[in-house]
């Protein structure tokens, strides 16, 4: 039995394309042109762990801002904040390994504390005991660990009373004359 033509020409057809199809294929994935981005896997990170806490006492501080603020290459890379946890605790683990870190740690009725750091490790555990705020340095006395004469907060500027100050009228109201209820108690004149 003789296959026409036609027959063996519609048969080898598919077979064929199939074959040209898959050898462009592959010749395709070893061409050096593509087309897109290249992909660039994100850098190593690390975790960091800050636990804050009162010097004086040892008890964690809740609602504390920690912000770390990390350079790498010398390139400021931005900068991240994070509230402590009822524990005292505040974590990130975006930190490109191998960067330096600047955490500062701002709470009320604290002073604000700041530190760098260098991560090179995939975790890194940071104590911080936050102390009362102290005085100024000054070149005129000596305020080496004094505390500060300032209270934290809004502070009103203390203002000395003067001897001459006399009393508000509005505040004390005095009437020169007695009140109709005053001359009723009080003892008629004699005539």
């Amino acid at each position: 039995m003789m296959l026409s033509r036609r027959k063996v020409l519609f048969r080898l057809v598919p077979v064929c394309v199939t074959a040209v199809l898959a050898a462009s294929s592959l010749l395709a994935q070893d061409s050096p042109v593509r087309k897109g981005r290249k992909y660039k896997p994100p850098p190593e990170t690390s975790k960091i762990t800050v636990q804050v806490s009162k010097k004086y006492n040892g008890k964690p501080i809740m609602n504390a801002a920690v912000i770390f603020n990390p350079y790498k290459d010398g390139k400021d890379i931005g900068n991240l904040e994070v509230k402590t946890d009822p524990e005292g605790k505040a974590s990130l683990d975006i930190i490109p390994t191998g960067s330096l870190v600047r955490v500062q740690v701002i709470a009320n009725g604290f002073a604000t504390f700041a530190k760098d750091y260098q991560v090179d490790e995939a975790t890194r555990d940071i104590s911080i005991e936050m102390l009362r705020p102290r005085e100024q340095v000054s070149s005129y006395r000596d305020n080496t660990d004094a505390p500060s004469e300032r209270k934290w907060g809004v502070q009103e500027p203390v203002r000395p009373k003067s001897a001459e100050q006399k009393p508000d009228s509005s505040s004390s109201p005095q009437s020169s004359q007695p009140s109709p209820s005053d001359s009723s108690q009080q003892p008629a004149p004699k005539q």
